[in-house]
């Protein structure tokens, strides 16, 4: 992957680079919902971490392949029983969890498999989020693009949101980065940012 190409995806995915900062040189990773393997290719290059990718759709699979990321064909809300305890040191689920259906029993599975947790996600309250709703219509928005008719996302969430799962869950989250685009978002981060990005483990 070109430098080039590294910046395209960092000015693409703002999340990829919040992701790569919290992870060590040469850590063990698994991804998953992991597209077309972009994050692993990313991690792989700036990080030069190991590790696979899981995925569901054909499509994304073949481009695993083609982006010479492993992957693992499953779908995530079947568990991933596969996997050994503490097999991989971090585990993560980019722009995933709004799509997952057992969110509970999918973070609890993120820490038995891996020593620690990464999550990013649309901020639902984001103050344009908010705003399209007061005029009466669902929010279509760059980190939310779907029509109410096709979204793949079943669980839409906010900063607050997050955060009290996780203290209901035994999650203890160890670092939060909030971003509009590009740029982090330290001020009022639940109303401006669009994007947030935590990384956790268990709190048991």
């Amino acid at each position: 992957m070109s430098h080039d190409e590294i910046n395209r995806l960092a000015a693409e995915r703002p999340d990829f680079a919040a992701i790569a900062a919290w992870i060590p040189k040469g850590a063990t990773v698994l991804d998953l919902g992991c597209g077309d393997g972009s994050l692993l290719r990313y991690l792989k290059e700036t990080r030069s971490v190991k590790g696979y990718g899981v995925e569901i759709n054909d499509l994304d699979i073949v481009s695993c392949l083609v982006n010479g990321v492993n992957v693992i064909q499953n779908d995530l809300d079947s568990g991933l029983a596969d996997f050994e305890d503490n097999a991989f040191d971090f585990v993560i689920l980019s722009q995933t969890l709004q799509a997952t259906r057992h969110t509970e029993a999918l973070v609890k599975e993120m820490l038995r498999v891996g020593r620690e947790g990464i999550v990013s996600f649309p901020n639902f309250g984001h103050w344009l989020n908010r705003a399209q709703i007061m005029a009466g219509r669902m929010p279509v928005s760059r980190t939310l693009p779907y029509q109410w008719y096709d979204t793949p996302n079943v669980h839409l969430c906010t900063l607050h949101d997050f955060e009290a799962f996780c203290r209901r869950c035994a999650v203890d989250i160890t670092a939060r980065s909030v971003m509009m685009g590009e740029r982090e978002i330290k001020l009022l981060p639940n109303l401006l940012g669009n994007t947030a990005v935590y990384r956790f483990q268990s709190g048991i």
